[in-house]
């Protein structure tokens, strides 16, 4: 069964898997002694320790080993904001940054600390002049994603790091998507990432900190890991994610272009076989292995577990896969089609008879999925179009107020208008975005007794 996750959690690569196993033998005892075991616990730790700086591009004494990327994500933000506190109490993010960050982010401004987030063009990337806008003379600290998580998008962190620097503002990177697929853009200052992104086990975390970086560590105080991390390190688990950050950074020049290529198939060929399909995410600037798509008038939960059935294992933002009802915030800060997405990341050692099947069977899929929704073939006009039209999708989920649109639109003629009411949160993104994909104007949202109406005037 083709498994096209791997942004959320990559398979354990076979060295991660070796090395776990050698390491439960020889590094079980505590690191912190000075007998035998605790000296061959403390020799695995520090070699995986400089394996892992070598591959971040750090000193070994500015790594730290934690519970996971979220724990370094977490940690960083909080130590380095309570280290420049007499600076100020101002955090700059973009809109679009991991769940983790923007956590982080809402806790410090509930802490009466102020937040700026910098939007994104609709490929998902900021632009280094609105970043460096955003930074003022009280930013404690700035963070910004290598790469987006849902579509992809790399950022310019190069050019952005540069701006942070001019302004004397150390800038926080989550590398969790990129750091297995080769270096990360110098001038970052604290940097956080993720072993299970990597092909590494689950449980391990990486927070780098710079020499020079003002930071004071929140919580308890502890003597391990200089203090950033609680608790008794994972030695086995940190040799295996150390041993496979080294191998999957080998093979990844290699492997990238591999991947590149099958992605670029998705990439051209699912809008060629499926209709009315929006690709998300830069085209060029973007991950090797990832590619991010949304389909009109699908369900996106209902569209996963049609693709599982078919073998296929992927993921999506659509607000109907989200326990919280909303779409993707990567998604809604872009502007993009929500409804119907999927995200399929490909993991090493992906085929191209994988993608091959992949291709044959989403069309059949997603027909299936739109005919069980009653989504229109072709939109028939009215025998006598009226000026305009009221669409009552109250109390129901996207896709079914932006199929109830489409139904209805040719019953107006060109310069009449067609008002969906919609309680749905989906439906201010996805309504938009359907007019731009089908050439209508968006008039705008309007407020209602109930949820909110949608104007759309036709052009066409």
């Amino acid at each position: 069964m083709p498994y096209f996750d791997a942004a959320s959690a990559a398979p354990l690569h076979p060295v991660a898997r070796q090395a776990l196993l050698a390491a439960l033998d020889e590094g079980w005892a505590d690191p912190a002694r000075l007998y035998r075991e605790g000296r061959r616990a403390r020799l695995l730790l520090d070699a995986a320790r400089e394996a892992a700086a070598e591959a971040v591009g750090c000193r070994p004494d500015e790594l730290a080993f934690t519970s996971s990327g979220t724990r370094a994500v977490h940690s960083g933000i909080s130590g380095a904001l309570a280290g420049r506190r007499r600076v100020g109490r101002h955090l700059v993010v973009s809109a679009v940054e991991h769940s983790s960050v923007l956590h982080a982010a809402a806790d410090h401004e509930s802490r009466d600390g102020s937040v700026t987030e910098v939007e994104v063009d609709r490929s998902g990337a900021v632009t280094p002049a609105a970043y460096g806008a955003a930074l003022r003379e009280d930013t404690a600290l700035a963070c910004l994603q290598s790469a987006n998580h849902e579509v992809g998008t790399e950022q310019p962190v190069a050019e952005v790091a540069g701006l942070c620097r001019d302004a004397g503002v150390p800038l926080l990177v989550d590398a969790a998507q990129s750091l297995g697929q080769g270096p990360v853009p110098g001038g970052w200052s604290l940097l956080a990432a993720s072993a299970h992104k990597w092909g590494g086990p689950a449980g391990v975390g990486l927070l780098a900190v710079r020499k020079g970086v003002r930071f004071a560590v929140q919580g308890p105080a502890d003597e391990r890991e200089s203090g950033r991390a609680a608790g008794f390190e994972n030695i086995p688990a940190i040799v295996a994610a150390a041993a496979s950050l080294r191998a999957v950074r080998a093979e990844a020049a290699a492997e990238s272009v591999r991947l590149r290529a099958l992605v670029e198939r998705i990439r051209s060929r699912v809008p060629a076989l499926v209709p009315d399909v929006e690709v998300v995410g830069d085209p060029v600037r973007r991950l090797p292995h990832l590619v991010t798509f949304s389909c009109l008038y699908v369900d996106g939960e209902t569209l996963l577990h049609e693709l599982d059935r078919a073998g296929f294992s992927v993921s999506s933002g659509s607000s109907c896969t989200s326990s919280t009802l909303t779409p993707s915030h990567v998604l809604k800060a872009m502007g993009v089609l929500s409804e119907g997405n999927v995200r399929v990341s490909l993991p090493a050692g992906t085929t191209e008879e994988d993608v091959d099947r992949f291709l044959d069977v989403l069309p059949g899929v997603v027909a299936g999925v739109r005919e069980k929704l009653g989504a229109p073939a072709a939109a028939a006009p009215a025998a006598a179009p009226a000026a305009s039209l009221v669409v009552d999708a109250l109390g129901r989920r996207c896709p079914i107020p932006v199929i109830e649109l489409a139904k209805v639109i040719a019953g107006v003629p060109v310069g009449g208008t067609v008002t969906v009411l919609s309680d749905d949160e989906a439906a201010r993104l996805d309504i938009p975005a359907w007019c731009a994909m089908r050439e209508q104007e968006y008039v705008g949202e309007e407020p209602a007794d109930r949820g909110s109406a949608y104007v759309v005037r036709r052009l066409s």
